[in-house]
């Protein structure tokens, strides 16, 4: 019974975390919320499916993930292990592998993978530390370890550790920093984060214009013009959100 409980609180915590995370969820019911919301709907289905499993019932557990996915788009092991206030947004193409480990407080975007690599047993999917955003389309390959309070930029693929608090973005993935500092917050503001590959593509433009105004001296010509196309970071508000 005590099992069967605690399924019941974790569905509250879920529905309070879609509400809280979700702009489109202010002022909703929550009869409406779990009749409406298909990321809601799939993790419930997975809390029954993962209960389930763990009293030892047979068969049942994955037939609800299958039906579960056919209905929302939404694929969860059985088996993984989620925390409280878990939230997927939009929820369309989510995969969550056997293995995987998810914290509390963490939130997916549509299209997240946590999957594994190869064909080898046991732990062979990535955790997720408490706090954790993950941008919509990112790739988290493996079993790695993602610290609390991490954020994974939309379409990062990301194969090693992630340390707690950083910011990671790119194929593969690489933790950044913007001016200088670590980016914070719970915000899913994709619009401003560092582009590690814009960055080195400058860095070889502002190279190759010096280099060919050095040539251009030696031969005792002006150079290139300066009106070459700068790669400026984006700035303004942003158009993220819910």
């Amino acid at each position: 019974m005590s099992r069967w409980k605690k399924l019941v609180k974790e569905i509250r915590a879920d529905v309070k975390a879609a509400r809280e995370r979700d702009p489109a969820a202010q002022g909703v019911s929550t009869f409406e919320i779990l009749t409406s919301w298909a990321g809601v709907q799939a993790l419930l289905a997975h809390r029954a499916a993962h209960a389930l499993l763990e009293a030892g019932v047979p068969l049942l557990p994955r037939t609800i993930a299958y039906l579960t996915r056919s209905v929302t788009g939404v694929e969860i092991h059985p088996a993984a292990e989620i925390g409280k206030e878990f939230f997927i947004d939009h929820g369309s193409g989510v995969v969550i592998g056997e293995t995987a480990a998810i914290g509390d407080c963490v939130t997916l975007y549509q299209g997240v993978t946590l999957g594994g690599t190869g064909f080898q047993r046991g732990k062979r999917h990535p955790t997720l530390g408490d706090n954790v955003t993950v941008g919509s389309g990112a790739k988290l390959l493996g079993p790695i370890a993602v610290g609390d309070g991490a954020k994974i930029g939309a379409n990062t693929v990301v194969v090693e550790d992630v340390p707690p608090a950083a910011t990671v973005v790119g194929n593969p993935g690489h933790p950044v920093r913007l001016e200088g500092k670590r980016m914070e917050g719970p915000d899913a503001d994709w619009i401003h984060l560092p582009d590690p590959i814009a960055d080195a593509i400058k860095a070889l433009s502002e190279r190759l214009a010096e280099v060919e105004q050095r040539l251009a001296r030696l031969d005792g010509g002006n150079g290139p013009g300066p009106d070459t196309a700068e790669i400026k970071p984006r700035t303004g508000r942003s158009s993220a959100g819910g």
